[in-house]
C-alpha cells in the first residue's frame, strides 16, 4: 500500500486554503494547514471530522524566512517528506487610486503574495530535492489579475502577474528534480475575500457593479486534480471562474 501523500496548504484558515485544504484531506492526503491565526487554523481542522486526525495545524506568518523555515522543518520532522504545496496565502489593499495608497499598504501585499509564495518555494525545494523519491508538485494561486486588472488593484494585480513568473520559473528549475509546479487562476470564488461583489464592485468603465461568484468547492476540486496527476504530468495553467463573471473583455 502506498504511503499517504503529504500536502501543505497556507492561508488554510479561510476561504479557498480552507476548502482546499478539507478537499485534499478527504481525498486521503495528511495535511499540514499554515496560516498566521492558530484560531482559524483549528476551526479548519475541527471542520475536517473524521479526517482530522490527518490534519496538522502550524501557526506561521508566510512573510517570514525563520518561520516558513521552521514550517519545513516541523514538516520534515513530522512527516520525513512533502510531496504537494498550496501557495494560497495572500491578500489585497484598499481599492484607491494609486497615488492614494501608503508604501505601507503597497509592501504588505507584495509580502506575503509574492515573498511569502518564493519563500514557501525555497523550502519546498530543500526538502523535495533530497527527500526519496525525489521530487513533488507545487501548486501557486493565481488570480484572474494574473491576466488583467480591476481598477484600482495595483499592488494584487502586480503581485499576480509575479506570480506567474515565479511559477515559470519554479518550472523551469524544478525539472531536474522531479518538481512540477503549476497556477492555478481564480475568478471569483465564494468567500469572506468576495463578499462585496455581492453588492457591487468598481468595473472598468467606472461604474459599480454586482458580479456573480461560483462555489468554493469547484476551487478545492480542481487543486485535489492539480496534485494528484504523477510528476510526469503537470497542470501549468488552469483558470476556474465564475462563468458570467466580466473576464473576457474586462477592459
Amino acid at each position: 500500500m502506498a504511503a499517504t501523500k503529504v500536502a501543505l496548504v497556507t492561508g488554510a484558515g479561510s476561504g479557498i486554503g480552507r476548502a482546499t485544504a478539507l478537499a485534499l484531506l478527504r481525498a486521503g492526503y495528511d495535511v499540514v494547514l499554515a496560516g498566521r491565526r492558530a484560531d482559524a487554523l483549528n476551526d479548519t481542522v475541527a471542520q475536517a471530522g473524521e479526517f482530522a486526525a490527518h490534519a496538522l495545524a502550524v501557526p506561521t506568518d508566510a512573510t517570514d524566512p525563520a518561520a516558513v523555515k521552521s514550517l519545513f522543518d516541523t514538516i520534515e520532522s513530522r512527516y520525513g517528506r512533502i510531496d504537494v504545496v498550496f501557495n494560497n496565502a495572500g491578500t489585497g489593499a484598499p481599492a484607491v487610486p494609486m497615488d492614494e495608497l501608503t508604501f505601507e499598504q503597497w509592501q504588505a501585499v507584495v509580502d506575503i503574495n509574492l515573498t511569502g509564495a518564493f519563500l514557501c518555494t525555497q523550502q519546498a525545494f530543500r526538502l523535495m530535492k533530497k527527500q526519496r523519491p525525489q521530487g513533488g508538485r507545487i501548486i501557486n494561486n493565481g488570480s484572474i489579475s494574473a491576466h488583467a486588472p480591476r481598477p484600482f488593484s495595483a499592488p494584487y494585480t502586480a503581485t499576480k502577474h509575479a506570480i506567474t513568473g515565479l511559477t515559470k520559473a519554479t518550472s523551469l528549475d524544478g525539472r531536474a528534480h522531479d518538481i512540477a509546479c503549476g497556477q492555478i487562476d481564480i475568478g471569483n470564488a465564494a468567500s469572506e475575500m468576495t463578499e462585496r461583489m455581492t453588492t457591487g464592485v468598481p468595473q472598468a468603465n467606472g461604474t459599480m457593479m454586482p458580479e456573480p461568484r461560483m462555489d468554493v468547492a469547484h476551487v478545492a476540486n480542481a487543486v485535489v486534480h492539480m496534485a494528484s496527476l504523477p510528476l510526469d504530468a503537470n497542470v501549468q495553467f488552469m483558470t476556474v471562474m465564475a462563468t458570467k463573471m466580466p473576464f473576457v473583455g474586462r477592459g
